[in-house]
């Protein structure tokens, strides 16, 4: 797709209802009306994380695929790595619409989906007939009628674990009610050691917030040490609302997008100093600076997806190509050698 037309078809889709304007986009991809340049990657971005060998360390964060339908166009369009879902044992249709929202003044989006998805049967099915270019990992979530729903991320990692690449434990969804409490060490520690006694050969992340405070950041770094958990993803949506302008502002749900990149980076930083485990960096990148800034303030790989709504997928070889200058102007010879060298910046 051409920078014009990408252009043409982004102006449509933020004039049409958001949810509606994201199915849209999905069945373009299935469509192959975007384009598919394959993984994009260089000497300097060639990078191995938590066992997984990766093109470039820019991956696609869970939600912009629930339901894995897209997964080989997403593979193909530059991403070094594809996580989709959150996948729940049984589907569930999540909370009520309208439940996602642009704040296009701030270049934010605010949603409380609630895990809805088509349920883990009919989402491993889909994976297992994918023949992705890049490793594609799973989001495991937990049915908000579930009378255990720490059994619920096992439940699905054991059914999904012969199609994924890794898997995430995301207890920071701020979308199913007190689910957030299964960041508490004690419940988190038995909720991880359900999930590692299925997890065979697969990686597991854990995918964890931003609104944590010191004595919480460092009983989660300590749980997942002790847990075996291969990397750890800082971070998904806050509920703060510092600073906004949109009229959106005052919707409940997680914010994602640009207002979260100095609040998830601090977070990604406080964490480097705490854990040798390898950091993913995700919040509020929209930029190849500002990509590279979570890398020196501890991300051995990034995610990216709120900045999608605004830049489309070139973006991503905008991102990607922009880093790979960006490392070469400071004399690093790949991503390892730069994390974690500006941590002392954001802490």
């Amino acid at each position: 797709m051409n920078a014009r037309l990408e252009r043409a078809g982004l102006a449509l889709l933020r004039r049409t209802d958001p949810e509606r304007a994201h199915g849209l986009a999905l069945a373009a991809l299935r469509s192959g009306l975007t384009a598919a340049p394959g993984p994009i990657s260089s000497d300097r971005l060639r990078i191995e994380v938590a066992g997984l060998v990766l093109a470039n360390p820019l991956g696609l964060a869970a939600g912009f695929d629930k339901n894995a339908q897209a997964v080989r166009p997403l593979s193909r369009a530059g991403f070094g790595f594809v996580e989709v879902g959150a996948a729940t044992p049984l589907a569930q249709p999540g909370n009520p619409r309208p439940r996602l929202f642009r704040l296009t003044e701030d270049g934010a989006a605010i949603n409380r989906f609630g895990f809805n998805n088509d349920g883990m049967e009919t989402i491993c099915a889909r994976l297992a007939r994918t023949d992705a270019e890049v490793p594609v990992g799973l989001n495991l979530g937990a049915n908000k009628s579930s009378a255990d729903r720490a059994a619920d991320f096992a439940r699905v990692l054991e059914r999904a674990r012969p199609h994924i690449a890794f898997a995430t434990v995301n207890v920071s969804s701020p979308n199913t009610e007190r689910l957030r409490d299964l960041q508490g060490a004690k419940a988190l520690a038995a909720l991880l050691e359900g999930v590692m006694q299925v997890r065979g050969d697969t990686p597991v992340f854990l995918k964890i917030a931003p609104d944590l405070d010191a004595a919480e950041l460092a009983d989660v770094a300590k749980v997942a040490e002790n847990a075996g958990v291969a990397a750890i993803i800082a971070t998904n949506t806050t509920l703060a609302r510092d600073g906004l302008r949109s009229a959106r502002r005052f919707e409940s749900g997680g914010l994602s997008g640009q207002p979260l990149f100095d609040r998830s980076t601090r977070v990604l930083a406080r964490l480097s100093g705490l854990t040798d485990l390898p950091l993913i960096g995700v919040g509020g990148i929209g930029s190849a600076e500002q990509a590279y800034a979570k890398i020196r303030a501890g991300a051995s790989a990034l995610q990216l997806y709120t900045a999608l709504v605004y830049g489309g997928l070139s973006l991503v070889r905008e991102i990607l190509e922009g880093l790979d200058d960006l490392l070469n102007r400071d004399g690093f010879s790949n991503v390892a050698e730069a994390t974690g060298t500006g941590r002392k910046d954001w802490e």
